[in-house]
């Protein structure tokens, strides 16, 4: 197995046949430290600290040599193409759809190199050192510059194939094959480099060079300073990282609230927030104790971000759909000769094996904390185990595979309590047993993205979809191909126009943005009110949604749905994915109803519901919903086109209450108990005195719940609901605590308050903690809050403490 160089060692061992040459020794500094970054590069990529002949190493390794052999059998160099299945020549070279799939053709072809490279490099592959394989790695990459990739070609299709796709594969391959180089094709392929990737790509933080673009970019300058011994290279990647550290408050990049955003308007922790992790956990470990170590103190928002960002959208080794954009939509792919379908878990264990790397250059206590949670993470993947994963990189695995291992680290716990991101209009509910995320859209974030032909129906995935998963249960709800057989109009806690849309409708990239600013809520950490107003895509639809986050449940309400698009509007209480067999029992008031598909019924006066192994679902003062169980068939490649043909089927149970055609000022009202029994839903619907609801109207949503302290409005107009009264739009949330104090948590959503007056008619004998936001505080039998300018508070929560009277 590889390891990482010793510098020390490298000089004891060399000194004196440089000083025998003559050679300066500051050259010979400067030649070695590119030679040891090279060589921990190797490491990085290829991993460190395994067993080549244990398992899950060794079938891995073999599984490598075979697809290299498969690979290096199907080789043919020809004008145009380096394998008969990857024909890069474009015959009409530009930006259209089908130059995109000519230019990662010529990408995936270089990635196909370095799938040969590795099998040559890594141990146990069957293909070590072996000369042949070597020769054809030189041949692939020689025949891949003079044909496509040089200096003298103009770029055509996607910009990313270019400038980040190939060049990087290119330069893992002269990392690994570069004492098989000869200097001349170094020279050549670095010249390709520079031709596709010029200093100026990194010169401005704008465009395609931000976020993760600019990390990965970064990445191709850092390598191609290593491999070509430029300084001037590896200090301009290291410098040109720089931007992406601090805190943004609109595009690309990080937020303070924890929101990470990419292509403008799209929430992508999940994804572009995972290259971006990957990536700068790569280069931090490349370049530290060298003369180009990462030390802009602003890295630390970077660690500081595990926690704040990435870690609320992790869950037992998945990260959540709503954090991924158009990935959702990638599960099996019709290049794919395996049919591996990636999913929310596959892409979530490279995030875990990032945080790992990420931690080797955080310091001691953030690593150990990060361990543990990756410990737990993996631990609890018991849907997809990180360790069994067919995709992961051996590197990755290895870093997974040491935590596991090492007894010194104790699995943390999934953390409980409720983070808000009002920057990127998501919010995530973690409790003992379950967890939520809710996905919602506004004027700064996008319906949903499409692009590259992929995600063609993800349009409703913004209309407020409600995800849950349980500790032990339903891990694999959006995993088990989801989102080519749901029906995508009835995405669970959407209230969705039933008017037929185009594929991609809305155009690409978050292009399509709603005319709406009230989307946002308050939170005191543990509970929240969240609320969205909601205008249908590319439709007349208007609706006002809250939900109340609480210790079991979730309050969902609805009021002032009003369309005129001519079709049925519908409000989806759940949709659950109940697998190829469906099997699970459904009960409705004590009665239960038929496991038959297709099944369906008008359930009248429906006070509750219960999906076995799932969940509870009460309908305060009783609802009539409509149920049926249906088996749906799809392919992915329907949503992407790219995807599979091959069609799937599986059984979903569904719940949805049915607004009619046209309707005007609708509403629904409902809980949603996570894991909840049949006898404690059932316990929960008849305890007329556990929820109250205030007011679910278009102008204001507000619940109470006595046993918890709880008060929850929504005002979307300023007016009063119970004790509340707010003088304009806001979102209010109290929590009244056992030892006599209380926590009120206020926020502006639409960011346009410059004045607010908010009086609760409690007896309130003190204000203990307040915000500089509150400009006067009166107390007595009532209080009063007095807020100042609120419009840079980008929808944070206000909180403030009070001792009651």
């Amino acid at each position: 197995m590889t390891t990482p160089w010793s510098r020390r060692g490298f000089l004891t061992a060399s000194a004196g046949t440089a000083v025998a040459l003559g050679l300066g020794t500051r050259a010979f500094a400067a030649s070695d430290e590119f030679a040891t970054l090279r060589a921990k590069w190797r490491t990085l990529i290829l991993g460190e600290g395994f067993a080549p002949t244990a398992e899950p190493f060794k079938s891995r390794l073999a599984d490598l040599g075979a697809t290299a052999s498969g690979l290096l059998s199907t080789m043919a160099p020809a004008a145009g193409s380096l394998w008969p299945d990857l024909v890069y020549a474009d015959p009409d070279p530009d930006t259209d759809t089908e130059s995109y799939g000519f230019s990662g053709n010529m990408n995936t072809s270089y990635t196909r190199l370095s799938t040969l490279a590795q099998a040559y490099c890594q141990p146990g592959t069957g293909l070590t050192g072996d000369t042949g394989l070597r020769n054809a790695i030189l041949t692939g990459l020689d025949h891949l510059h003079d044909d496509v990739y040089n200096a003298g070609r103009t770029r055509y299709g996607n910009w990313y194939s270019w400038q980040i796709g190939a060049p990087q594969a290119l330069l893992d391959v002269c990392v690994l094959m570069y004492d098989a180089l000869s200097a001349a094709q170094r020279t050549n392929y670095l010249a390709a480099v520079d031709h596709f990737v010029p200093d100026s790509a990194v010169a401005s933080y704008s465009g395609t060079s931000t976020g993760a673009n600019r990390v990965d970019l970064c990445r191709v300058v850092a390598l191609r300073g290593v491999v070509g011994a430029s300084a001037a290279k590896v200090a301009l990647a290291r410098d040109a990282l720089s931007p992406v550290f601090p805190y943004v408050t609109s595009g690309d990049g990080l937020y303070a609230d924890g929101a990470f955003v990419q292509h403008t308007t799209v929430p992508y922790t999940g994804s572009y927030g995972s290259v971006m992790l990957g990536g700068l956990g790569l280069l931090f470990a490349l370049l530290a104790d060298s003369s180009w170590a990462v030390t802009d103190t602003n890295r630390q928002i970077v660690f500081d971000a595990v926690e704040h960002a990435w870690a609320p959208f992790l869950y037992n080794g998945l990260v959540m759909d709503g954090v991924s954009g158009r990935a959702i939509s990638r599960g099996l792919a019709a290049s794919d000769p395996k049919q591996i379908q990636q999913d929310d878990h596959l892409r979530g264990h490279p995030i875990l094996a990032s945080i790992v790397l990420l931690g080797q250059g955080a310091s001691a206590a953030e690593n150990a904390r990060w361990r543990g949670l990756v410990k737990g993470w993996t631990q609890r993947d018991y849907y997809s185990p990180p360790l069994n994963d067919p995709v992961l990189s051996l590197p990755h695995l290895a870093r997974l595979k040491g935590v596991q291992d090492d007894a010194s680290v104790t699995a943390v716990a999934e953390p409980a309590g409720h983070r808000l991101f009002p920057c990127m209009a998501r919010a995530t509910h973690r409790r003992p047993g379950w967890a939520a995320s809710l996905s919602m859209a506004d004027r700064r974030i996008t319906y949903y993205e499409t692009g590259n032909g992929e995600n063609l129906h993800g349009w409703h995935t913004g209309s407020g979809m409600l995800y849950w998963w349980g500790d032990t249960f339903a891990n694999g709800q959006y995993s088990d191909a989801f989102w080519p057989t749901v029906d995508p109009c009835r995405l669970p806690g959407t209230t969705v126009s039933r008017k037929v849309l185009a594929d991609a409708a809305g155009g690409d990239w978050g292009a399509s943005l709603p005319d709406v600013n009230w989307v946002g809520g308050a939170t005191d950490g543990e509970r929240a009110a969240v609320g969205q107003y909601l205008k249908g895509l590319q439709s007349t639809l208007l609706a006002k949604k809250s939900w109340f986050f609480l210790d079991d449940t979730v309050v969902c309400l609805g009021a002032g749905i009003t369309c005129t698009d001519g079709t049925a509007v519908e409000t989806t209480v759940d949709n659950r994915n109940l697998g190829p067999t469906g099997g699970a029992p459904f009960t409705v008031d004590g009665t239960v109803k038929p496991a038959a598909y297709p099944w369906s019924e008008t359930l009248t006066g429906a006070r509750w519901a219960h999906i076995g192994g799932h969940g509870g679902y009460v309908f305060p003062g009783g609802a009539t919903v409509r149920a049926l169980r249906e088996a749906r068939d799809g392919s992915w490649s329907t949503v992407n086109k790219g995807g599979s043909t091959t069609v799937l089927d599986r059984k979903y149970l569904t719940m949805y209450v049915d607004h009619g055609t046209d309707p005007a000022n609708a509403s629904y009202a409902y809980q949603l108990l996570p894991g909840a029994t049949a006898a404690r839903t059932q316990a929960r619907a008849a305890d007329n005195g556990w929820l109250t609801v205030l007011a679910n109207t278009d102008s204001q949503q507000g619940v109470t719940v006595p046993s918890l302290g709880f008060t929850g409005v929504n005002f979307w107009f300023g007016g009063t609901v119970g004790t509340l009264t707010a003088s304009d739009p806001c979102c209010v949330m109290i929590t009244e605590k056992a030892d006599g104090t209380a926590v009120i948590a206020v926020s502006d959503p639409m960011r346009m308050r410059t004045s607010l007056t908010l009086t609760w008619r409690r007896a309130v004998a003190a204000v203990t903690s307040a915000p500089a936001t509150v400009t006067s505080a009166a107390t007595g039998s009532a209080l009063t809050l007095a807020f100042g300018d609120l419009t840079s508070t980008a929808g944070a929560t206000q909180r403030i403490t009070v001792r009651l009277g």
